[in-house]
């Protein structure tokens, strides 16, 4: 559409200046000789006009097509950039180009040189605006974002939106688009871009297991954007500087002033340290599962022996383990048993229990 747009406007500019040359062009050759005084030369001639607006918009119509070309790759180029660059850059620029205007009066004095020295200094002076706004184009967001700005163009009494922003391993495991489903995550789910390319190359990976998780992630961010109802963001910034996703998810979300949502243990444990906020979906989990308390007697399937002699493992249908104290002789079967602790951990949750039949034999 701007391409077409480009092509009709060069048309009628080319086509316009060529019927003004040839009304003028062939009056000035006529004094030079009086072959351009007669037939098509002669200026004012219906066929002058028609012959320049023709030719002159063949040559428009060239030129604009090489022009439309570059001006929709630089187009689409800038779409490419974030925002939070495009704004920073811009701020920087206008600033450095205000910089210079003030300086420009001091330079009158100089006469033709000053003029020469006020175009270095627009140059100069926009230049390192852009750098130095594209340097600090991390602050400059954090300010838009956390600053006065941000909470005057919120309405009174309404929240600004927060930013949950998914690393890798939390969309391989697929939980999260359950709890999406439900509607407990509020908010904007960010997914930078980084993270899509490592999941990209792990659904790429020759090794068989890897290759079948990078694509179970892509399917689960697929069935978020488009059959759930929440908000998708997909940040295409990065930062070059740091070479961990990780820590580029601890970055964005300093940035975004967002949570970062994973079930790494490590992860967590980074993003306490540098004071971000972090929603670990194991501790969900845990979270929900079923309150069972010391005394109460339930009935389970022991499955397998446990690390010290004697005891037996059996699980809930949350699977929460079981260990039984004296179980590993009824492995197979179905029975009853006490519970005597239950262990809360990072890991999760531990049970701790005794055949009953043993309660009432003592």
């Amino acid at each position: 559409m701007i391409k077409k747009a480009i092509l009709a406007f060069a048309v009628l500019c080319g086509a316009w200046c060529g019927y003004t040359l040839y009304h003028t062009v062939p009056q000035s050759f006529s004094e030079l000789s009086p072959i351009f005084d007669q037939g098509i030369f002669a200026a004012g001639s219906g066929a002058s006009a028609l012959l320049g607006g023709l030719l002159f918009g063949v040559i428009g119509m060239l030129v604009a097509d090489k022009v439309a070309g570059r001006l929709q790759t630089m187009i689409s180029a800038f779409s490419r950039i974030p925002m939070n660059e495009l704004a920073a850059g811009t701020a920087g620029l206008l600033g450095g180009l205000l910089l210079s205007l003030l300086m420009s009066p001091g330079l009158l004095w100089l006469g033709q040189a000053g003029k020469l020295m006020q175009v270095g200094i627009t140059l100069l002076g926009g230049y390192i605006g852009l750098r130095i706004g594209l340097e600090k184009k991390e602050e400059l967001a954090s300010l838009w974002m956390s600053g006065k700005w941000s909470q005057v163009a919120e309405p009174e009494g309404r929240r600004i939106e927060e930013h949950k922003i998914l690393d890798t391993s939390v969309i391989i495991d697929g939980r999260i688009a359950d709890i999406c489903k439900t509607g407990f995550i509020e908010g904007t789910i960010v997914i930078p871009e980084f993270v899509l390319e490592e999941l990209q190359h792990i659904a790429d990976s020759s090794d068989l297991l890897k290759r079948n998780r990078g694509r179970r992630g892509l399917d689960i961010l697929n069935k978020i954007q488009k059959e759930l109802e929440v908000k998708v963001l997909i940040y295409e910034g990065d930062f070059e500087e740091i070479s961990e996703v990780d820590s580029k998810l601890v970055k964005l979300a300093k940035v975004l002033q967002g949570k970062v949502v994973t079930n790494d243990f490590n992860l967590n444990k980074v993003c306490e340290l540098q004071g971000v906020s972090v929603l670990n979906i194991n501790d969900l989990a845990n979270a929900v599962k079923p309150v069972v308390l010391p005394g109460e007697e339930i009935l389970v399937q022991i499955i397998k022996d446990g690390k010290e002699h004697g005891q037996g493992v059996a699980y809930l249908d949350d699977g929460t383990m079981i260990v039984v104290e004296g179980g590993r002789e009824y492995i197979g079967t179905m029975m009853e048993v006490l519970v005597t602790s239950v262990l809360q951990t990072s890991a999760g949750r531990m049970i701790f229990a005794k055949p009953k039949l043993l309660e009432k034999a003592q």
